[in-house]
């Protein structure tokens, strides 16, 4: 199915997500008490400065990551790596509230923006014919950090310090990942993409979009509505996992142990969405993507019980592993690859920006006293509002032949 300049893009894919979890909210959430208890700040004065930190960072994305496309994969990974590597070491430094909101810049920036934004830009620019599959592969890398970081970190929190843990991984990646680029992508352009090794078939030409052009396209902010959904809920649920735990009345280790069933079904999703998609075409399952988020909020409202965990973790796993394919694939499908990497670099922007909303007004509404089952029917308010949207235009997602 894949040769081998191929399976080198996709490996390369699943270890850039693999190692964007440093920058993701669960995985920054896991720190949330010991950095609140060593700034003595609030809950809602961590969710202000992680929002504004993340906003920030989805305004430079914005122009950062559409330089991916004029120079190639491998330079441009190498910069995201120093960047990455720079930004963990100096969140171990953190002594003072100003220098936790330049920390969580730094590593939003590089981590959940830039390298997410690196793997799913080069792995949908190089493959055409299989670029389902191809996405939903790389994902698995994202899928297993979040199986095994959790637990791993939850430990590693118990034997040693916060600061000890991101000093160890700045060196890994420093070390690590430039390695991984050289072997892995040095050699890969859009002249090498997997349609012109794969079959001499010309498939029928698409309307290659610019930037510009699809901020002018009312279905880009529809679209948009319904994908930003799965982020701004799932970090606030990331970020304040602590609350929630505290109110239901959970273990511990029931969130962190949960986060293994949610990466379960998002590989498992993962793995039938590549598929899907390669036979039907994102546009067609886009629809699709977020009643099972909407079925996880309905869960959150209404259940307490600790089991109600496992099972609102698993809807929202669902609602990932389309989310993290169809977030990518579907942008190349309607507007081409030729601008993929400015596009993305505005939907991930866009994504990065949802997280920051969602962090700000779960703390917000926490600090004033509402519940987490009353967020949770909010947040399934919102869902069914933006799938409503998407219903009416379904049929209009068809990209423009030439």
């Amino acid at each position: 199915m894949f040769k081998s300049l191929s399976l080198k893009v996709i490996l390369f894919g699943f270890i850039f997500t693999f190692f964007s979890s440093f920058g993701q909210s669960f995985f920054i959430g896991l720190f949330n008490n010991s950095i609140r208890s060593e700034l003595s700040i609030s809950h809602g004065q961590f969710g202000s400065i992680y929002a504004s930190a993340t906003l920030l960072s989805s305004l430079v994305l914005i122009w950062i990551g559409k330089k991916i496309d004029d120079m190639s994969a491998f330079k441009f990974s190498l910069f995201v790596i120093v960047l990455f590597s720079f930004a963990s070491y100096f969140f171990s430094t953190i002594k003072i509230v100003p220098l936790l909101f330049v920390g969580i810049f730094l590593l939003r920036l590089s981590g959940q923006g830039l390298m997410s934004h690196t793997s799913s830009t080069t792995v949908s620019k190089y493959f055409e014919k299989t670029r389902g599959r191809a996405l939903s592969i790389s994902w698995f890398g994202l899928s297993t950090a979040e199986f095994i970081l959790p637990v791993f970190i939850v430990f590693l929190l118990t034997v040693t310090s916060w600061q000890n843990i991101w000093i160890s991984i700045s060196l890994v990646l420093v070390i690590f990942l430039p390695i991984v680029s050289f072997v892995l992508i040095k050699n890969v352009t859009l002249e090498t993409r997997e349609n012109s090794l794969v079959t001499k078939n010309i498939p029928k030409k698409i309307k290659q979009w610019k930037r510009v052009e699809v901020l002018k396209d009312y279905r880009f902010y529809i679209i948009s509505l319904n994908m930003l959904a799965m982020p701004s809920i799932a970090t606030g649920v990331f970020v304040y996992q602590s609350f929630i735990l505290s109110s239901k009345n959970w273990g511990p280790f029931v969130i962190a142990q949960s986060f293994m069933v949610y990466s379960v079904m998002s590989v498992i999703t993962l793995t039938v969405a590549g598929f899907l998609i390669d036979k039907f075409s994102s546009r067609r399952l886009l629809i699709f993507m977020n009643i099972p988020l909407f079925l996880s909020a309905v869960i959150l409202a209404k259940f307490n019980s600790e089991f109600s965990s496992f099972v609102f973790f698993a809807f929202v796993g669902i609602t990932n592993g389309l989310a993290n394919v169809l977030g990518s694939s579907t942008w190349a499908e309607i507007y081409g690859v030729k601008f993929i990497g400015s596009i993305k670099a505005l939907s991930t922007s866009l994504m990065v920006f949802a997280t920051a909303s969602g962090t700000a007004i779960f703390g917000i509404l926490i600090d004033y006293s509402l519940s987490i089952n009353q967020i949770a029917v909010y947040s399934a308010f919102y869902i069914a509002s933006c799938f409503l949207m998407l219903f009416f235009v379904r049929n209009k997602l068809e990209p423009t032949y030439l």
